[in-house]
């Protein structure tokens, strides 16, 4: 493994730790929820029976939800504690989870059209290099599989702070740069007494636009939704986050068909 991912292992083992809300598991879970977490448009088929990756997608959530459902279920992260969170899922519902520690970058561990479905939540812009893990994706999926994709929207990160009247752009537009540096150094991880936890950041990599989708694209891949995601659980005032994921949305989702 790289420097930079054993870095990052390491920091997401960290905000595991400290209970960052993308690794808590979703115990309190019912197969309600996990159907509504799951089926969020039509084209996505049932799930029962059909055997799916959570590619970097650990901490006991999204396994949570596709095992519920019925899932053969197999989960390929970064982050040990994380895997830890899938399994303790698993015990606490009743299903059985495969737990793989490992590169997203690498699935040679898995045959040649393995999986109906490829679940990969925000978690490519932690890898250096988006186009291996698309063509990976690609190899494990059987045609006609659906592939879930969450990436940073590639813009974001330029926009600076508030200044009183907009977000000022900053930087250059360059695939694969290494953008940590925009962000805070560290994540302020809240805890249930209302201190926070400071954990350093993982490393995130720009993947632009271009890159992401015309990859999909050469990979045989056909575009089915796109949406943007943006933060509504408060007012958008000028300068919060709320404010600032709605005049740049900071993810897009994006669902995908192998043809």
């Amino acid at each position: 493994m790289d420097p930079i991912l054993t870095e990052n292992r390491d920091r997401w083992n960290a905000l595991a730790e400290a209970g960052v809300s993308h690794t808590v598991p979703f115990l309190t879970f019912t197969r309600e929820d996990a159907a509504q977490h799951i089926y969020r448009f039509p084209f996505i088929p049932d799930v029962s029976g059909s055997r799916v990756l959570c590619l970097a997608s650990g901490g006991g959530q999204d396994s949570a939800a596709f095992g519920l459902l019925g899932a053969q279920v197999s989960v390929l992260d970064l982050s040990d504690t994380q895997l830890e969170r899938d399994r303790e899922a698993a015990a606490h519902h009743g299903f059985q989870v495969e737990t793989i520690q490992g590169d997203m970058r690498d699935l040679s561990m898995f045959t040649n059209d393995s999986f109906d479905m490829v679940w990969q939540a925000y978690s490519i812009n932690y890898c250096p290099e988006a186009r291996p893990v698309i063509r990976e994706v690609a190899r494990v999926l059987r045609p006609g599989g659906i592939y879930h994709l969450a990436f940073a929207n590639p813009c974001e990160p330029a926009l600076g702070d508030w200044n009183g009247s907009a977000y000022p752009l900053r930087g250059l537009y360059t695939d694969g740069e290494d953008v940590t540096h925009y962000y805070s150094p560290t994540w302020e991880v809240e805890q249930s007494d209302g201190s926070f936890i400071p954990v350093p950041f993982p490393h995130v990599f720009r993947h632009t636009l271009s890159t992401v989708l015309n990859t999909l694209v050469d990979e045989g891949f056909l575009l089915l939704r796109l949406t943007e995601w943006t933060y509504d659980k408060e007012p958008p005032v000028p300068g919060s986050w709320a404010h600032r994921t709605h005049c740049m949305p900071p993810e897009f989702q994006t669902y995908w068909r192998l043809m």
